[in-house]
């Protein structure tokens, strides 16, 4: 069983056994020594992590209450805006950016004295399956350096995984959290669309994007979601959490649960990895709950649904970013045209630019029927099927990933198969569903495989409280060498 690190040391803060300020130190020593291996974080805030620490120590020297997050080491995407602390989205073109403003999770995070490590790597703009189209070089896999952490939140997965945090946020867009959680062993959760604050999110697809909790345990995913699932009136698309918090609800019996299983989610899914997940659903069935199998042939559709409309949403988003307004700007140039032609071909990294011209393609006059409308109504039938499917069972279970953490370089040498790493999980994203990935075993060279299991829009309490019973039964986390060991 792996226990809730953030309670652990929330007893150990309160109960006097380590000050906070010896415990980030403790975390600002291992990102100094490993993160050089991982290259987890893209910018590290010691400073702004001590001061936030000396913070919490007053407070409990006074014998004030703590929150559960109070004083506990995190770390945020580099696509999640910190007021006076850089936010480059691992893009050259946003290399030297320092919002004005946070975004709405850290705001949340911030009155609560999260201590905040650093920054950690992405893939440009989120747009990958490896980490490895950051500015930065990708991070490494704390199972195996050789190996990609996964994308596009790969430094958060890769800093909780190598104990370089205790929890970190990332963004799931088409399976950004939970894709590289299952790579690096850790649990990644993608909330309902809505249910947290997109505000200070800086955008790839705006109908998809979601922000959410890597953590080490079911546990931590439910005590980090209930922080940050608030409503927001400066997002529109905010609702927040519906109903109770999800940690009172956790640990509740699953006799008589119905797990569905599609079949689609299996093709071309490697053989241990299958294997994995069906062990797990015997799990389940010892645990009492009930297996449905059903078809859920719109799955086949999902893919390329997902990269018509996000990609053309990128190319929307990504359009304010032409040397004008702010960030990187071309040197040398005869007139307007050229200065923003010149600033965007060298400001945006390769895969960046191959997005930005799909969706731009995709929405352009003559296309935007054949490719565009196509692919909102088959998003719409995707929609259907999931709510559908949900008449006959309570959550839904499917691997994560096809496969473990290719090595690196692969996503370059085969980009066709590193997209295929999104199949199992952009379903999720157009239908707008709850979605979390737990690790259920390991391959036979020791690097981890994850399963997901999806739920209904805003019924995370449902899947949080079936993957915390996998997790206390079947005991899959295992530790990386790196990082703190407390």
């Amino acid at each position: 069983m792996s226990e809730s690190k953030i309670y652990k040391l929330h007893e150990m803060l309160v109960n006097k056994e380590i000050s906070c300020k010896e415990l980030t130190q403790k975390y600002i020593d291992a990102i100094e020594k490993d993160n050089g291996e991982l290259n987890a974080y893209v910018t590290a805030t010691p400073e702004t992590a001590l001061k936030t620490a000396e913070e919490v120590d007053r407070k409990i020297a006074k014998g004030e209450q703590t929150g559960l997050l109070e004083g506990i080491p995190m770390t945020l995407k580099d696509n999640i805006s910190t007021d006076g602390i850089k936010t480059t989205c691992c893009s050259r073109i946003l290399e030297d950016y320092v919002p004005i403003y946070d975004a709405s999770v850290w705001e949340i995070l911030k009155q609560q004295n999260a201590v905040l490590l650093g920054k950690t790597n992405m893939d440009e703009f989120a747009m990958g399956s490896s980490c490895e189209t950051s500015y930065f070089g990708g991070a490494k896999n704390p199972h195996n350096i050789n190996c990609v952490a996964g994308g596009s939140s790969g430094g958060a997965a890769s800093a909780v995984g190598g104990n370089l945090a205790v929890y970190g946020l990332g963004s799931d867009t088409g399976g950004s959290i939970r894709q590289p959680a299952a790579f690096c062993g850790v649990v990644g959760l993608k909330p309902t669309y809505g249910a947290v604050s997109r505000y200070g999110l800086i955008a790839y697809a705006s109908s998809f994007d979601q922000i959410g909790p890597v953590t080490a345990s079911v546990e931590d995913a439910a005590i980090v979601f209930d922080a940050i699932s608030q409503y927001d009136e400066k997002d529109s698309t905010s609702q927040g959490r519906k109903g109770a918090p999800v940690t009172e609800t956790l640990k509740n019996d699953i006799k008589g649960m119905k797990i569905g299983i599609a079949k689609e989610y299996f093709d071309g899914v490697r053989e241990d990895v299958r294997t994995a997940v069906e062990n797990a659903v015997e799990v389940y069935r010892s645990l009492g709950a009930e297996i449905v199998y059903f078809n859920l042939p719109s799955l086949k559709y999902a893919l390329p649904v997902y990269y018509i409309l996000a990609c053309a949403e990128a190319s929307s988003n990504l359009g304010r970013y032409d040397g004008i307004r702010y960030g990187f700007k071309a040197d040398n140039y005869k007139d307007v045209n050229e200065m923003i032609k010149k600033t965007r071909s060298t400001g945006f990294g390769e895969e960046v630019k191959k997005r930005i011209l799909l969706g731009t393609y995709v929405l352009s006059s003559g296309y935007y029927d054949a490719y565009y409308k196509k692919a909102q109504n088959l998003r719409g039938t995707i929609v259907n099927a999931f709510r559908k499917a949900f008449d006959s069972c309570d959550v839904i279970l499917a691997p994560t990933v096809p496969m473990t953490a290719f090595e690196n370089g692969h996503a370059v040498s085969d980009p066709i198969e590193t997209y295929l790493t999104d199949i199992c999980t952009v379903p999720v994203n157009i239908a707008g569903l709850p979605g979390i990935s737990i690790p259920c075993g390991y391959s036979d060279k020791g690097m981890p495989i994850g399963m997901q299991i999806i739920g209904r829009t805003f019924d995370e309490a449902t899947i949080l409280n079936a993957a915390w019973q996998y997790e206390n039964t079947a005991n899959m986390f295992r530790s990386s060498g790196f990082g703190v060991k407390l």
